[in-house]
Formats: structure tokens, sequence, C-alpha cells
């Protein structure tokens, strides 16, 4: 058996998902700030909840017109996400400095960042005061995402997106393997894991990789042979010229003396 330590009164829920959130007041001042603690709370009205400190810039912004956006950040912007999540928002402008791409938004006066995978835009229903932390509960009223993510079904690729997460303080990318399928543990005829799939698609990849080298290389082996060869009998022939001029020359020479004798 396991040894177990117990923790009292902390909040070890780890991975989160780790968003970065945008927000306008009523005098178009826009703000972006790091979020970690965020969840789906409905599906149907689709709703999400944020937790805000109150001493946020965002929490005056969100409060003030009750409308916000969720960006979902890919590995390539962790050093944006830490940066937006330790630099207030009262002192730096974080959008400028991170040289966001920001687009306006299509449901709500909060421009999205073009440059996340995935932005949704929400509309706060209530706020309620926890603690430390106000929960936001909003609902969703229409989102952004990357065509690329989305296959010819309709359904959308997250594993695709290279998201990140954020688990006791550090930054981790998302695994792109799938473990299993939702119902495949009391499925009839379970589906083969992803990864499974994934390895020997890769296999074959590989493999045909490696038997087009081969053919190349055969290829240009056959090709630098005929080569070699046809260099080989040019120079023969050329030999073989240079030889009958010589004897042409010789018995030319042979001729003249026995004229000469003669």
């Amino acid at each position: 058996m396991k040894e177990k330590v117990e923790f009292k009164g902390s909040v070890v829920l780890n991975p989160v998902p780790v968003v970065l959130i945008t927000s306008k007041n009523k005098e178009g001042k826009e703000n972006v700030f790091t979020v970690g603690w965020i969840g789906t709370v409905c599906t149907k009205p689709p709703m999400l909840s944020i937790s805000i400190r109150p001493e946020r810039l965002s929490y005056e912004y969100i409060k003030e017109t009750m409308e916000f956006t969720v960006n979902l950040p890919s590995t390539k912007m962790t050093r944006a996400v830490d940066y937006c999540g330790v630099r207030p928002g009262r002192k730096f402008d974080k959008i400028k400095e991170m040289n966001f791409t920001m687009r306006e938004g299509s449901n709500v006066n909060v421009s999205y960042i073009d440059e996340c995978p995935v932005s949704i835009e929400c509309k706060v229903k209530s706020i309620i005061p926890l603690g430390t932390h106000d929960l936001f509960i909003a609902d969703v009223v229409g989102s952004h995402i990357d065509k690329e993510l989305i296959d010819e079904k309709g359904k959308i690729h997250f594993e695709e997106a290279d998201l990140i997460t954020y688990c006791h303080g550090e930054y981790f990318k998302m695994d792109t393997e799938a473990l299993g399928k939702f119902g495949y543990s009391v499925a009839k005829n379970p589906v083969v894991k992803e990864k499974s799939k994934k390895e020997s698609t890769k296999k074959d990849i590989s493999s045909d990789s490696k038997k087009k080298a081969k053919e190349k290389s055969n290829t240009s082996s056959r090709a630098d042979k005929v080569s070699k060869k046809s260099f080989k009998n040019k120079k023969n022939d050329k030999n073989k010229g240079k030889k009958n001029f010589s004897t042409k020359k010789s018995t030319k020479s042979i001729n003249k003396k026995v004229s000469k004798t003669k």
C-alpha cells in the first residue's frame, strides 16, 4: 500500500487549462491577463466560469461591461502567457508589449487574440463573491477557431492546436496521443487506441521513406555504374583512335623511307 500525505485547506486540482482573458472598459481601453482557474459549468446553455481577484484591473473592466473573451494559447505563446500573468495592467500595456494581433469580436464588444487558435466570447450572467476571488459565471455566445483544426465532419481537433496546461507553477505541453475514446470502456467493440493507430501510421511512413531512399540509392548507384561504363567506353574509343592514328603515322613513315631507298 502506498503511503499518502494529508494536506488540509489546499486546492491541489492539477493540471488546469491556462488561458488569456481579454476585456474592454466603457472608455474602450483593453487589457489582457492570465487565468488558470477556469472551467465548463453547463452544456445547455453553454456556460463557463472564471475566478478573478477583485484587485485586478480586468476585474474592473469585466464587471463594468459584463463581457470578456477567453483565448486559448499555444506553446509558442508560453512566454506571453507567463508575462501577462505577472505584469499588472495598471502599469503595463501588455497587449502592445506582447505584440498581439487583436480582432474585433462578433458577439461581444471585446477583441480576441488572433494568435490564439481558439477564442471564446462570453457575457457575464452572475458574479459570486467567494473570498480571495470572485466567481464570474458567463454564457458562451460565440467562438473563433482556426479552420485547420476542424475536419470534414466538423470535429474540432484540439489536440492539434498545440495547447498548454498549467500544473503546480509550471507550464506543460498538451499531449497529442489519445489514451482512449469516451465510452470505450463499455463498448462492445472498443476502438483501438489512437496512439497505436498513429504509431502504426508513423511506422508505415518511416518504412515507405526507407524504401524510397533505398530505391533512390539503387537508382543512383545504377546511374553511376552506367555513367562510369560510358566514360570507360569513351576513354577506350579515344585510346583506340590514338592507336589507329599512331599506326597510320608509322605506316606512312615506313612508306616514305622505302620510297627514298628505291
